[in-house]
């Protein structure tokens, strides 16, 4: 598995911007093993982050009606955002402040489902950074907000074998596994190829920088959040965690 971690530290939780977007730039890149499914993950440093009054994992309750995500997610993460929920179920926002991605790609997409049925806002304030991994979470808000000044980082996810996504058929499960979840997040079938592609047109080893304007022109409409019975399906799968 491998994480990718910048060059250039953050000073402050919301540092500038790059100053060219949507342009990619290679990383140093660090080897480390790992028992989770796909990672995707770009660390830049250790910014401060707000503590908040309760931890569950990466998630950090701000107040009654706000959590915050600060770090990668991991296996645990699904879990984690129910216990979360259970014990402050009037959380509405999931703010986004420093999100490097994911040590586990098909946990984070369950944990991207159980955002999207909650019908929680994301929402990235300015100098939030959401990479890698985390975008998905990201597009998991029945409501997704970004901020002017907020920035995106992605690139293609690698598996333990160092295969990427383009080197699988387009058809092959492990696509398919993206694209359904991007359609169900709300893009249209077109639009969600072209951002699965898009993605992977950048080696897992480098970063494609966006702004909040250009991640918004990806986002694609907002879509009701799930049924009761889907999330009576969710927490019952969370808890076998």
């Amino acid at each position: 598995m491998r994480l990718i971690r910048s060059l250039a530290a953050m000073a402050l939780a919301f540092a500038p911007l790059h100053a060219a977007a949507q342009t990619v730039v290679s990383e140093t890149v660090e080897v480390i093993d790992d028992d989770g499914g796909n990672d995707r993950a770009i660390f830049e440093g250790a910014p401060a982050v707000p503590q908040g009054v309760a931890r569950f994992g990466p998630f950090r309750v701000l107040d009654g009606g706000r959590a915050a995500l600060v770090d990668a997610t991991s296996s645990d993460a699904p879990a984690q955002f129910a216990a979360m929920l259970r014990a402050y179920p009037g959380i509405a926002t999931l703010e986004m402040i420093e999100c490097p991605g994911t040590y586990d790609d098909v946990a984070n997409l369950q944990l991207g489902r159980a955002i999207h049925a909650r019908g929680l806002v994301t929402h990235v304030p300015a100098g939030g950074s959401v990479r890698s991994g985390a975008v998905e979470l990201y597009l998991a808000g029945a409501v997704h907000r970004a901020d002017p000044g907020a920035e995106f980082a992605v690139h293609s996810w690698e598996d333990d074998n160092g295969k990427q996504a383009v080197d699988f058929p387009a058809d092959a499960p492990v696509n398919r596994a993206y694209l359904d979840y991007y359609r169900e997040m709300g893009m249209s079938a077109a639009t969600a190829a072209r951002f699965y592609a898009m993605t992977n047109s950048v080696p897992n080893a480098s970063a494609r920088w966006l702004t909040a304007a250009e991640m918004d022109g990806w986002a694609g409409q907002n879509v009701p959040p799930a049924s009761a019975a889907t999330l009576a399906s969710l927490d019952s799968n969370a808890a076998l965690k």
